[in-house]
């Protein structure tokens, strides 16, 4: 199931529920220069019943003085400072997973280096709250792209077509930084949490896992976090020329291929959270990505696999040719 942005606009006009916690999971790691911007834009949010957990990565500049002194201005036990297990910003945010109370909580990823708009935490609750709870459920969205000085530059690209599992295996539209989860979903990423070895990104792996469970994915047109590009960014935006010819390169020299084979092990670890039809797709993409090329390509045509524009979908039959699907 997908909800579009005009629906959830509309969602934005009614009340958001009570007895709605959400937990804020930080991943910091030498995030001074924009650290501060992020929090007070944390601080600043319409909806108030949230708490942060904020893991340092073996920051060198500060960074975990910039939280602790942040905490020391808001609600007594509203801030967890936690030391990360520093190998990488992926690790890190599973490493916070890994250590979350078995509670009935939402989960909202943050980066150290965005700024939230008021309404980034109310507004991805309300599209979610009529929701069946027993389902897992996450919304994400497009951003406001800037540069260091917040100047907005672009925004995101569009995701014309539905999420899937189908597109999950192939592409991540769930950006990080806008995701939120809601409780059936916290349960589900915080238990796979302890399954899973490696990772390529932590917000790619969530959006695998949601829809291979069966759960919903809300994809909202209105962007709610400014996405400061600096050099320092561990991923970026990844939709500018620069980013394509990253990709095609990536194809070429087979790191493509090794992402497929550990998001593939990831989730084959948590292969039981994982609905039949989805247990079934997971086994035979991971079959076809070495077997020869007339099964490769007779595998991503029954299997339906797509990316969200036809130039980078094609960049899949691509990758399956030249045997680094």
């Amino acid at each position: 199931m997908t909800v579009f942005g005009k629906q959830v606009r509309d969602a934005a006009s009614s009340v958001v529920p009570t007895a709605c916690h959400v937990v804020i999971v930080m991943a910091i790691r030498d995030g001074r220069s924009c650290l501060p911007q992020q929090l007070e834009s944390i601080r600043a949010q319409s909806h108030r019943d949230w708490s942060l957990i904020a893991s340092d990565d073996g920051s060198s500049d500060g960074s975990d003085d910039i939280v602790a002194n942040f905490a020391s201005r808001i609600a007594e036990n509203a801030v967890l400072r936690l030391q990360g297990p520093c190998r990488g910003y992926a690790e890190n945010f599973l490493s916070i997973l890994r250590r979350l109370p078995k509670d009935q909580f939402w989960i909202a990823f943050s980066d150290q280096d965005d700024v939230w708009k008021p309404d980034r935490l109310e507004r991805g609750i309300l599209a979610l709250r009529n929701l069946p709870e027993n389902v897992p459920a996450l919304y994400c969205g497009r951003t406001w792209i800037t540069d260091h000085d917040l100047k907005p530059l672009r925004l995101s690209a569009a995701r014309p077509r539905p999420p899937s599992f189908r597109n999950a295996l192939v592409q991540n539209i769930a950006a990080g930084n806008t995701i939120l989860l809601n409780p059936a979903a916290s349960r589900l990423v915080r238990d796979a949490a302890h399954e899973a070895g490696e990772v390529i990104a932590h917000d790619w792996w969530t959006y695998q896992l949601v829809t291979g469970a069966g759960g919903t994915v809300v994809h909202d047109d209105e962007p709610t976090v400014l996405y400061r590009q600096h050099e320092a960014n561990q991923i970026g935006a990844n939709d500018d020329f620069r980013a394509r010819l990253r990709r095609v390169h990536m194809i070429l020299s087979g790191e493509y291929r090794r992402w497929n084979d550990v998001n593939c092990a990831a989730l084959n670890a948590s292969a039981h959270r994982l609905t039949a039809e989805h247990r079934s797709i997971l086994a035979d993409f991971d079959a076809i990505r070495s077997a020869s090329l007339f099964r490769r390509l007779n595998g991503v045509a029954r299997l339906g696999l797509y990316r969200q524009s036809r130039l980078s979908t094609a960049a899949i039959w691509v990758s399956a040719i030249l045997r680094r699907l």
